[in-house]
Order: structure tokens, then C-alpha cells, then sequence
């Protein structure tokens, strides 16, 4: 499969890693220096599929270029989600493919589904707060991380004594907490906390380095070749 990476930091060189040990073409790649005069070029428009890791404020028009160059597009900046409409608007009318993830690791998928699964048993339970705290390096621009507000979400369409996510919220609140720290190089982590005046009990996503991440990617690529419309986690994994 030919592929395009578009931001070249060091998810885009770990991308690039995985896809040539899984027998992949690199056929351009795009990056502040050349975003320019890329995308019209023969060898970006000849790509299968672009993976594209950059930031908020270039996304948008990342992938409309993207789909100029009627190139696929698997997305993987967060932050930029207000605007998720006007994307999904485009590749419907325009007949284009679109493959979103907050969070593009097989394992933080399964967290995700781990999470939903005991927000509804804990909606039962009303002497447990529920909240959340999320850690990342110092170079992530958003707060909090696209996968703390997945994980939101599906603690919110679950437990009704929550009602929506805020940031450092107090705890008897109906809101649900979201604490982001950003330190050190760390890849990311990720904890539901339920707390009673009993116990507490907690789920934790901790990743190691960005090979889950980056791995994710390009099975989202491979899946993504060949079909059309917005497309996701869930119609990947099928769970």
C-alpha cells in the first residue's frame, strides 16, 4: 500500500517505522517545511491512504487538501472537534473517506469499551463519585486529551447523576472532573476514579511509548483502503 504521512514529529517517524516493517511504500511525506506545494504533488495524489498527525489549528485544512487530492484521510490530531461536523458534511456530499480515533491504540480501544461497561454497572450505585485524570507530555496542546473526552462521553451517556465534563470540577458536583497534567515526555495515562466514603475503585490505561499509537494508525490505513464515507474505531474492531 502507498501511504502519506502528514506531520513528521515522532508519532509521524514512528508511523513511518511500523509502516515499512509491515511492507508498506512511503510515497511523500508532509511537514511545515514543504505543506506548502505537497499536496499537489503526483506523489502525494498517488497515495492509498494519508495518515495525518499534526495540530489543531492546521488539521482542518490538512484534510480538506486531502480530499482535493481525492486521498483517504486517517486522522489522528485531537483538538480541533468542533469542527467535526463541517468535516463529516464534506465527505458525505463529496463521496470522500474520512477514518477518525481520539486515541488510536488497540489497548485504549478496549479501555474505552471497559469503561463504558462499568459506567453502567456504577450508574446503579450512587455513593460513588466518579472522575478522571489524565497525564501527558509537556508538548501536547490540548486539555484534556481527545481520549479523556472519549472516555467522558461514555461515562456521561451511561451514569444520569452526571451531566456533563469540566475541568477540575469539585467532586459533589453533577459535572464530571477531568484533572490534566502535562509533564515530562510522558506518552500518555489515563484513570477513571470512583470513590465512595467505602473504597475506591479505579481503571488505568498507562502507555508505554508511542508504538501502540503509531500501530493503530496504519491498521486503520489498511482497513481504511478501499471504502468510502467516515468511518471509526468501532467499525474496525467490531466490539
Amino acid at each position: 500500500m502507498k501511504l502519506a504521512i502528514i506531520g513528521y514529529g515522532k508519532m509521524g517517524h514512528e508511523i513511518e517505522k511500523i509502516a515499512l516493517d509491515r511492507g508498506h511504500e512511503i510515497v511523500s511525506i508532509i511537514d511545515i517545511n514543504n505543506a506548502d506545494t505537497a499536496f499537489d504533488t503526483p506523489e502525494f495524489k498517488s497515495a492509498d491512504v494519508a495518515i495525518e498527525f499534526s495540530t489543531p489549528h492546521t488539521a482542518i485544512d490538512n484534510y480538506k487538501k486531502c480530499f482535493a487530492a481525492n486521498v483517504p484521510v486517517v486522522a489522528g490530531t485531537t483538538g480541533w472537534l468542533e469542527r467535526i461536523d463541517e468535516v463529516k458534511k464534506i465527505c458525505e456530499e463529496g463521496n470522500k473517506t474520512f477514518f477518525y480515533a481520539s486515541n488510536y491504540s488497540i489497548g485504549v480501544n478496549i479501555f474505552f469499551a471497559l469503561n463504558e461497561y462499568l459506567a453502567k454497572i456504577m450508574n446503579n450505585f450512587s455513593e460513588y463519585n466518579v472522575k478522571m485524570e489524565e497525564i501527558h507530555h509537556i508538548h501536547k496542546l490540548d486539555a484534556p486529551s481527545g481520549t479523556a473526552i472519549t472516555l467522558a462521553e461514555g461515562i456521561l451517556k451511561n451514569i444520569d447523576r452526571k451531566n456533563r465534563w469540566n475541568l477540575e470540577t469539585e467532586n459533589d458536583t453533577a459535572d464530571l472532573s477531568i484533572h490534566c497534567i502535562r509533564e515530562g515526555e510522558v506518552p500518555g495515562i489515563h484513570e477513571i476514579i470512583y470513590e465512595s466514603e467505602a473504597d475506591i475503585i479505579s481503571i488505568k490505561h498507562d502507555a508505554k511509548n508511542r508504538k501502540g499509537f503509531a500501530l493503530g494508525a496504519v491498521l486503520a490505513a489498511e482497513f481504511t483502503k478501499g471504502k468510502k464515507g467516515f468511518l471509526g474505531m468501532k467499525d474496525m474492531l467490531n466490539f
